[in-house]
């Protein structure tokens, strides 16, 4: 078991309802879990995504906490969050990493893997 491990996971959906594909306006919700998988409790600080449309146009987001939480996960803790972003193209991916301090005072990152957001049943 590593010391500083936080393990995330994200699941995607596509929102019909506040999207307006004629106005090239695609609404998707993320649903995150992050699981302290280390040794060390730790809290979270601070986040920092980017997010790729379809056109390959970049955007980043940084900020502190997550929809106005900071987390503090004990070992084998998880915690949920859902949140969304608006894209102007059927298809786009995110990724990017959450920065958290253990309780030993050692500052950490734990990765978000690459994730796709599409709208179902299009071809790009």
């Amino acid at each position: 078991m590593e010391e500083y491990d936080i393990v995330v996971t994200v699941r995607t959906e596509y929102i019909s309802a506040q999207s307006e594909p004629s106005d090239n306006r695609y609404v998707f919700a993320y649903h995150i879990t992050m699981t302290n998988c280390g040794n060390q409790p730790a809290k979270l600080e601070s986040r920092h995504w980017v997010i790729t449309n379809g056109d390959e146009r970049v955007q980043e987001v940084k900020g502190e906490g997550v929809v106005g939480a900071f987390p503090h996960l004990a070992p084998g803790e998880s915690y949920q969050y859902s949140s969304g972003t608006v894209m102007d193209t059927v298809v786009g991916s995110m990724h990017g990493s959450y920065q958290f301090i253990a309780d030993d005072g050692t500052r950490f990152d734990a990765g978000i893997k690459p994730f796709t957001l599409a709208v179902p049943n299009q071809v790009h």
